[in-house]
């Protein structure tokens, strides 16, 4: 007898259980084993990014594998709110889909079809042949498939800001992120994501999505505003990156140990290799 699997809970039924928000980091490296380094840290999610980083379908797949049984629920942001590749997304197994650069309502229609069967929506139907549906091993899946999907969209325009509460009303859409880099660049701001009216126009459509019932949420890799979000309604928060991370650590290693005024090894004393 094949052994039967249930699909993990979603990001919106998580959300909808918390007692307080839940706070994640990026993961941006394209390594399974950062990932699972990162699952293990006592955050409460992952984003795996596909939009500005070096990840393809394999090296998602590997991550949600390795991630698979610690206590952190993986979100996947896809390159591009195309069909074809929320299909594929949906198919190897990521339950949680934040779609970036979403400006209106009707965008936002398109893509919670794409993460539903038809009669309500136009994904393809391959479960069979899916790590979704674990090659039919998860009982009924395609009649319960809605229910093991979280959708999410990403506000990250001024134009989407406007339209803020027609797309948080679209159903199907199970909560808004709000991208204030990207933001900034659109209000001429570009490199100012802590701006005053950067930080402004966060709040506020934290404020407008939560009135409305939906979670909201927003990236913010400084304490203080990440706190100002938290305090302005945000239900998840992303405060720091696995290639960040690494990054300013290996820099304060640097600082602590190369005295400043001393040099390395002559280039002459480096050893070279003939080939």
């Amino acid at each position: 007898m094949p052994i039967r699997v249930a699909a993990e809970p979603t990001f919106r039924d998580v959300l909808a259980g918390a007692s307080r928000a839940q706070i994640g980091m990026w993961v941006c490296s394209g390594s399974a084993l950062v990932a699972e380094i990162c699952a293990g840290s006592g955050l409460d999610w992952l984003l795996i990014d596909t939009e500005h980083s070096p990840n393809g379908l394999e090296s998602t797949l590997s991550q949600l594998q390795a991630v698979h049984g610690y206590p952190i629920v993986p979100v996947v942001r896809v390159p591009a709110g195309e069909r074809v590749i929320v299909k594929q997304l949906l198919d190897l197994g990521a339950q949680n889909l934040l779609i970036p650069m979403i400006d209106t309502a009707e965008q936002a229609r398109e893509m919670a079809a794409a993460v539903r069967y038809a009669p309500l929506g136009v994904r393809g139907v391959g479960s069979a042949l899916a790590r979704a549906s674990r090659w039919n091993r998860i009982d009924d899946y395609l009649a319960r498939a809605d229910d093991t999907i979280s959708l999410f969209v990403q506000i990250e325009t001024t134009d989407a800001v406007a339209n803020i509460a027609q797309i948080a009303a679209v159903d199907g859409i199970d909560g808004l992120f709000i991208g204030p880099s990207d933001l900034a660049a659109s209000m001429g701001l570009l490199g100012q994501q802590d701006h005053p009216d950067v930080v402004a126009s966060v709040e506020q459509c934290i404020r407008t999505v939560s009135a409305l019932g939906k979670p909201a949420g927003v990236n913010a890799f400084e304490p203080a505003t990440a706190e100002r979000y938290l305090a302005a309604g945000a239900r998840f928060v992303l405060v720091g990156a696995d290639v960040a991370v690494l990054a300013r650590a290996s820099e304060k290693l640097a600082a602590t140990f190369i005295r400043p005024g001393t040099t390395g090894p002559a280039v002459d004393a480096v050893p070279r290799t003939s080939y």
